[in-house]
């Protein structure tokens, strides 16, 4: 509707006004906030002296655009909010915006009768309250972008710290960066398998949920065709937690690297699970997920280093060291197919000894001969200690 030049001139002696009294209605403003925000007063020295500064851009804002309310004017939001850093952001929420924005209304409403210009009340008041709504909708903009900022931002962030666990280059730098993502979790577990055929962002954002629900920290990356997580937090096995997200990963299988203290040890883990991820097609009826140590004598076949020194130091160095009868034992029996009968016969004595003996083959390594799977992992065990005993050891 067009303005009348009475309406335009109690608009002017209205702005004249509001100008002469900014800073005072500023000092209102925060007294305001003072006595009815209680979080305003938790706030820093520093928060609220930039706080102040938002609240007068505010005032001085609502004047130019009371001033010039029929022209185009740029984004409310810029002019209100831009005076304030970033960290503020951070430091107040949208709701408390919310708030702040509506105490420095009232302020100006309680002060309209004396503000406006003779006539001009109802004029002020309709453009205080149309004002507010866009003060409103600029600042939810503005949180908005800064929450896709933020997101994109700690995408970036995490798949750096994922990166940076698969190149075992775990320091302080890196432990920094998890904080910031709010990453406080022990014990720590990577699991490794294939990218789903979906967006791999969206994968990543489900694998979040579901770890949430489960009480679960994860920093989750896509690697080419391998999904990475690492898992945080977990109070049971971490084959339970590898259960309620291995659905969220590709065909193929899901394997769950070794149990560490920390971040700072996860290299180790996300090693195992690689490893057992590159193995695992050598035991295609291996469960889902599997554990990376269950699948120690496929590693080591496809050339594990770490696989191969574990099957030599925890589990043939143990034989050997308890003397040639445990050993030349467990090499028969696995020969003869796991027969105690045809044992006991080849060596000379009774089956009672042979079964006495394997009890101390499943004490001394944690595998029991007589299991088909663990049958399997003592005998590569075996081999590879050969290879790195003398000629004339065992």
């Amino acid at each position: 509707m067009q303005e009348t030049s009475n309406d335009a001139a109690v608009r002017a002696e209205t702005t004249k006004r509001i100008e002469q009294t900014m800073g005072e209605l500023g000092t209102a403003a925060m007294a305001r906030m003072e006595d009815k925000l209680p979080w305003f007063r938790r706030m820093t020295a520093e928060n609220r002296s930039w706080i102040g500064l938002v609240a007068q851009a505010g005032i001085a804002a609502f004047v130019e655009w009371f001033k010039n309310e029929e022209k185009p004017r740029p984004a409310i939001a810029g002019e209100v909010f831009g005076t304030a850093p970033r960290e503020l952001m951070r430091a107040v929420r949208l709701q408390q915006t919310v708030e702040m924005v509506r105490v420095i209304i009232e302020v100006v409403e309680s002060r309209v009768p004396e503000l406006a210009a003779p006539g001009g009340e109802t004029q002020l008041r309709e453009a205080v309250l149309r004002y507010t709504r866009e003060v409103a909708f600029g600042a939810a903009q503005v949180y908005a972008r800064a929450a896709e900022s933020r997101g994109a931002w700690d995408a970036r962030l995490e798949a750096l710290i994922v990166d940076s666990v698969l190149r075992g280059e775990v320091d302080d730098g890196m432990h920094s960066w998890a904080s910031a993502l709010g990453w406080a979790a022990t014990p720590v577990v990577v699991l490794a398998g294939q990218t789903p055929e979906e967006d791999a962002e969206a994968i990543v954002d489900e694998i979040r949920v579901v770890a949430r629900r489960a009480q679960l920290d994860v920093l989750a990356g896509v690697q080419a065709s391998r999904l990475i997580v690492i898992v945080g937090g977990m109070r049971e096995d971490p084959l339970v937690a590898a259960r309620q997200l291995a659905g969220k990963f590709g065909p193929g299988q899901v394997v769950v690297g070794t149990r560490v203290a920390d971040l700072y040890s996860s290299s180790a883990s996300a090693q195992a699970a690689l490893a057992g991820l590159r193995a695992a097609r050598g035991w295609p009826d291996a469960p889902r997920p599997v554990l990376a140590t269950d699948l120690l004598p496929e590693r080591a076949l496809d050339g594990d280093a770490h696989a191969r020194r574990y099957l030599v130091d925890e589990v043939y160095a143990p034989l050997r060291a308890a003397g040639a009868p445990l050993l030349d034992t467990l090499t028969t029996y696995l020969e003869q197919g796991s027969s105690l009968e045809a044992t006991a016969r080849l060596l000379f004595v009774h089956p009672n000894t042979v079964r006495y003996r394997l009890r101390r083959v499943t004490e001394l390594t944690g595998y029991p001969p007589a299991d088909g799977r663990a049958a399997f992992t003592l005998r590569i065990a075996l081999v590879l200690g050969r290879f790195e005993s003398p000629p004339d050891g065992r």
